[in-house]
């Protein structure tokens, strides 16, 4: 017999996503991210290798994207720009209506610890502090107190089932729970948009798709945006939108056609 609360968690999830794919024909929400005709090239000697040409895209909020394409592609390049570590040759960054293509380096920073998570493919929490304290750090930063740092970092590490770990350093965890305390993170300042380069590319399958679970509900149910780029084509198929980054530009798939 079906334990009712999972029934319920599992329709609240399904309603999620079905509201996320249904953003996509509303044109007047405002985007969580715009990229609007980015473009970007880098020199070899001589050589000049075009990495995007003319990408654009609008990312709303509650929508988990994959970004798909090969090694090589540009996938990372486009996800440094879209988190403003890097400028494009040309092109605009519009992040919660706001363009910050102009911007200098302190108020990028400044739209960055806003509006932005970010989770990588290795964890990069700091060793030297539990997992608590690492959820809690880019809070005090912002400014909170420490004691809705804490409260806050407790709710999110509850959530993502590590309420029993808090007090645990980075490497008494497993790698499951070392990135599941990187989403939680990522989260802590509540951003607008969240960022993910290959998330999950550094576990084992079974972890991986437990660790994808956790990140998809939290995007779904926070209403957070997200782009998240990812070889695996089975959690990409799982995701509300799919782009495929080819020939440096952004190209819209159907998830069923991914190969």
């Amino acid at each position: 017999m079906t334990d009712p609360r999972v029934s319920a968690i599992a329709e609240e999830l399904l309603t999620a996503r079905k509201h996320a794919r249904e953003a996509v024909t509303h044109p007047h929400q405002q985007p969580a991210l715009r990229l609007d005709g980015l473009v970007r090239a880098f020199h070899q000697g001589t050589r000049r290798i075009d990495v995007l040409k003319g990408a654009s895209v609008d990312i709303l909020p509650g929508q988990a994207v994959a970004l798909v394409g090969p090694s090589g592609a540009g996938k990372s390049t486009l996800l440094h720009i879209a988190g403003l570590l890097e400028t494009p040759d040309s092109g605009h960054v519009i992040v919660n209506g706001r363009d910050c293509s102009g911007m200098g380096d302190a108020d990028r920073t400044r739209v960055r610890r806003v509006e932005m998570g970010f989770v990588y493919q290795f964890h990069q929490l700091l060793p030297e502090f539990s997992a608590l304290e690492n959820v809690m750090i880019p809070q005090l930063i912002r400014g909170r107190s420490k004691s809705q740092a804490a409260e806050r970092a407790r709710e999110l590490l509850g959530t993502l089932g590590l309420a029993e770990r808090l007090e645990h350093r980075p490497a008494q965890l497993s790698g499951g729970e070392q990135q599941r305390t990187a989403i939680a993170r990522a989260l802590a300042n509540s951003p607008r948009l969240i960022l993910a380069d290959e998330p999950t590319g550094n576990l084992d399958p079974y972890t991986a798709e437990h660790v994808f679970e956790a990140l998809l509900h939290l995007i779904h149910t926070t209403g957070v945006a997200a782009l998240i780029a990812t070889h695996n084509m089975d959690l990409a198929r799982r995701m509300d939108r799919v782009l495929r980054l080819e020939g440096g530009a952004l190209v819209e798939v159907q998830p069923l056609g991914l190969t």
